[in-house]
């Protein structure tokens, strides 16, 4: 399972999950104002219900990653049929929704729930498993300072952060991002893609 950037070095990985959702367009601002480029972790009737927000994420330099059709949880416990179905349709959803030529790199397993079974599926289907090493809760709405905090403290070079532009209110997320972004340019970090 994949947590930590392509290149390593003093490099991070900006990743974000559940969407696309009403804070994808100023996530996406934001991370233009800033030359950033990141990875979309997207829910597939997400994506299949807005694909000019997935078009608009792949024409800014974005990445896609798979993040199941419904985002069952617990995942790892799903039947394999239901596993199968939920990674493979999803991957059709976005690659539908993006248009042709998209590629869809990784899956991340709703929860990071991953088991070999779901491994195993991702690699059948040309994908690489995502995980992070950075996890800021930012899903919870602990206040966008709590978000700030939790990424300064957990952040190693080569990291991976997860955050998330869907699934609910993520005003504290990108009130998060609008202090984090400045602050990475400031640490010296440059942005990359996981690795893959």
């Amino acid at each position: 399972m994949i947590g930590s950037t392509a290149s390593g070095g003093r490099t991070v990985a900006l990743t974000f999950d559940d969407g696309p959702g009403p804070a994808t367009p100023q996530i996406l601002d934001l991370l233009a104002q800033y030359n950033v480029k990141a990875t979309f972790c997207e829910i597939g009737q997400n994506a299949a219900a807005n694909p000019a927000m997935v078009k608009r994420v792949l024409a800014a330099g974005h990445r896609l990653c798979d993040h199941s059709v419904h985002h069952p949880q617990p995942f790892a416990k799903l039947p394999h049929d239901k596993a199968v179905s939920e990674i493979s349709n999803a991957k059709d959803m976005i690659v539908q929704a993006g248009g042709p030529g998209t590629q869809i790199t990784w899956f991340r397993a709703p929860g990071g729930g991953f088991n070999a079974d779901n491994e195993h599926i991702t690699a059948g289907l040309g994908m690489k498993s995502l995980g992070w090493s950075v996890d800021p809760r930012d899903w919870s709405r602990p206040g966008a300072p709590a978000i700030v905090s939790a990424v300064q403290s957990q952040l190693k070079p080569g990291g991976v952060i997860l955050m998330h532009d869907g699934g609910g209110d993520r005003s504290q997320t990108v009130a998060a991002l609008k202090q984090l972004l400045p602050w990475l340019v400031a640490q010296g970090y440059t942005f990359d893609f996981p690795a893959a």
